[in-house]
């Protein structure tokens, strides 16, 4: 009994540690952006101080938010889309349809995340420029894809694994084909998995910076080239650069709040059994 009561105390206080760690960033950010700059970089921190909205009203009347914010959300929502269409049919194949190297192939796809973006950037700008993709949402969006197909293939794969086979060999047995076992029977049992995803999908897009920094320069501009435009040769300014992470990083953080039970859900599908 008191070693339960102690396992779940240590929890508690691992877990809000953790929790404290990890949003204490985005929370010392938050300040920031309310501050003047010379509080902003005064040493030591204050965290006592009067706000003001300065910094958001530069920010705002310096750039068009809403054009980033546009790019931003077609980006993110066309690259995952992509990516769930051609993930789908690779996941279900080797799910169901598993050879001797399915999981050699299954590694070397995520290997790829591996390899620094950097290494491919100079191919892939000269491909985009003779293409006329540079500065296209819809070029940015396609790398994106590219960039999380991984990813998204192995979860699929996972929650489709987690499907009973006998369930599929009995719709299989009944006359359904591949299309009428997705429609009727996987995507609704697995429909949790497909919503964590995506999810996770948009946020991985909404946050990378490298390929909308050397892709785009005015029209597909997403948020985080909108963050990167108050970093000047002028100087780093804290609180408006801080005013600018946060309204870039608000319309996400919202997404997260809103859909945690989706999200957990999904990522713990067919955990227990």
């Amino acid at each position: 009994m008191k070693r339960t009561r102690f396992k779940r105390v240590a929890t508690f206080i691992i877990g809000w540690t953790a929790a404290i760690v990890f949003f204490f960033p985005i929370f010392w950010m938050g300040l920031a952006a309310f501050k003047l700059e010379p509080v902003a970089i005064s040493t030591p921190p204050r965290l006592f101080f009067s706000p003001t909205l300065i910094n958001m009203k530069a920010v705002l009347g310096r750039a068009d938010y809403l054009h980033f914010f546009y790019n931003s959300v077609f980006i993110s929502f066309v690259a995952t889309a992509l990516a769930i269409v051609l993930a789908t049919p690779a996941a279900y194949a080797m799910a169901f349809y598993p050879k001797k190297n399915t999981k050699d192939i299954l590694v070397w796809m995520l290997s790829t995340k591996m390899m620094p973006a950097v290494g491919v950037l100079v191919p892939i700008y000269l491909m985009f420029r003779d293409s006329g993709l540079l500065d296209s949402r819809l070029g940015l969006a396609g790398i994106y894809t590219l960039m999380n197909l991984p990813i998204v293939v192995w979860l699929i794969y996972t929650f489709f694994k987690d499907i009973p086979k006998d369930l599929v060999e009995a719709a299989r047995m009944d006359g359904a084909g591949p299309l009428k076992q997705f429609l009727l029977l996987l995507l609704p049992l697995t429909a949790p998995g497909f919503a964590s995803t995506a999810l996770l999908s948009i946020i991985f897009i909404w946050n990378e910076a490298f390929w909308s920094i050397n892709l785009t320069v005015t029209s597909a501009t997403p948020l985080t080239a909108f963050i990167a435009s108050f970093s000047s040769p002028q100087g780093l300014f804290w609180a408006k650069l801080s005013a600018a992470s946060l309204l870039a990083i608000a319309p996400i953080m919202v997404l997260g709040w809103v859909s945690q039970k989706q999200l957990v859900r999904g990522l713990t599908f067919g955990a227990v059994k």
